[in-house]
């Protein structure tokens, strides 16, 4: 009997160890995980190149393979007129990145049994159970029609909603309810509020038919503010930045860092780079800092860190492990990942050979995009110039920040993928 015992708890035990321990992100030297010193020192040369050009002030990227940190370095000033290096454990806006965060709290409360993504975003957020759309009609105006059907949680993942970001047909009224853009930090009212108001004006397509890019992770960030019972910020914290180890990554900076924070600058055809207005509407410095500190934005509201948004990204790489914490299901994350948009004959706005799945862009054809890369690939990026992919095939995940908006079409992202990819020996 005491054999018996000690069986099965050696076997609970493997279990264990093969559901919750996987790659934590470490450092090595890249020749370990078959890519070449030699080849990532030309990724050095480029981004040096953009910053001595005066093209951007500075920017920080990262590089990890089969769990292992081979390319983390910083270009730059942090901020130039301050004469501030930039550092790789600098703190950026990071905009859009935010969705994929949001995405997987969502995912954490289906798993829970508290919601279904096929749910109608109404049994949580009533005031969404009947919603209008503007049509265009002959005469060049526009009509209210109502919405066919109501919105669903995967709709708002999946940004096939119809909700843009307030400048559609009926941008007039978004303007007047003074709803528009990606920016909320310097709102003195929860999102949940702002939300609310939301539901009552003209959305921009029928839901389901079309990819509309906009408010929809934001209101998601209500719906999981809705069903948990807590406020957005301590969610994250609670559920998803802290079992990851991710210290850095908040929505409101504490003010004790605030000189980690990287400075927005903005890059104007034919003229030098300029420092951005403090605070500014999302093109300025914001009202990370200093402010109300009450809108927690789950489309575009987190600060972040390069290593802390690679543990986030290295979590869904491992299928939903990190740091001995199972934050999702394998299975959960594969369905992250896998396309929704393509496969439903959804019109998508993307780059070619493209898809979307719950919270990400997916490649579905490296020949169509013309870049390197795998098929399989989830990635998005921000505002702020910042972007970053995760490679299943390869095992790779790369996170680059910067903060320029706009970025006079420097064509940085193009060469970055090119440069990571050549780097790969074997």
């Amino acid at each position: 009997m005491k054999k018996l015992f000690n069986l099965n708890v050696l076997l609970i035990f493997l279990l264990w160890v093969s559901f919750g321990q996987t790659q934590n992100l470490a450092s090595s030297l890249p020749e370990e995980v078959g890519m070449s010193t030699q080849r990532l020192n030309l990724l050095s040369t480029v981004m040096e190149q953009y910053v001595k050009d005066g093209k951007m002030a500075g920017n920080v990227t990262l590089v990890a393979r089969k769990g292992k940190i081979v390319y983390h370095k910083a270009f730059g000033h942090a901020d130039i007129e301050a004469d501030r290096e930039m550092k790789t454990d600098a703190i950026f806006r990071i905009a859009s990145q935010t969705k994929a965060i949001v995405s997987v709290a969502i995912m954490i409360l289906q798993e829970e049994g508290k919601l279904l993504i096929a749910d109608p975003i109404g049994n949580y957020l009533p005031e969404w159970k009947s919603t209008t759309v503007a049509q265009k009609t002959d005469n060049g105006g526009y009509e209210l029609v109502p919405a066919k059907r109501e919105i669903t949680i995967r709709d708002l993942l999946t940004h096939t909603a119809g909700i843009g970001y307030g400048h559609g047909l009926a941008k007039e009224q978004w303007k007047a309810a003074e709803i528009q853009n990606w920016y909320f930090a310097d709102r003195d009212e929860p999102i949940s509020a702002t939300v609310a108001r939301m539901a009552k004006l003209p959305m921009d397509a029928q839901p389901g038919e079309r990819f509309v890019y906009g408010y929809s992770t934001d209101i998601l960030g209500v719906i999981v503010e809705k069903v948990s019972g807590q406020s957005l910020d301590q969610f994250l914290k609670d559920r998803i930045l802290d079992p990851l180890g991710m210290a850095d990554t908040y929505f409101y900076l504490p003010e004790n860092k605030e000189d980690k924070l990287a400075t927005s600058y903005m890059a104007h055809s034919g003229k030098a780079l300029e420092r951005a207005p403090n605070p500014g509407l999302g093109v300025g410095q914001g009202h990370y800092v200093k402010g109300p500190r009450k809108s927690f934005s789950g489309g575009a509201g987190l600060l972040s860190t390069s290593l802390d948004y690679a543990k986030f990204l290295q979590m869904m790489l491992n299928d939903g492990a990190y740091n001995g914490k199972q934050i999702l299901s394998p299975k959960t994350v594969e369905l992250m990942i896998s396309d929704h948009v393509v496969s439903r004959d959804i019109p998508y706005s993307g780059r070619s050979g493209t898809g979307f799945g719950l919270g990400f862009s997916i490649t579905k054809d490296i020949g169509m995009r013309g870049e390197p890369g795998s098929v399989g690939t989830f990635e998005w990026g921000g505002a702020y110039g910042s972007t970053y992919w995760v490679d299943p095939v390869e095992e790779l995940v790369v996170v680059y920040f910067k903060q320029l908006i706009p970025t006079n079409g420097v064509d940085d992202h193009a060469k970055l993928r090119n440069l990571v990819y050549q780097a790969i020996v074997e």
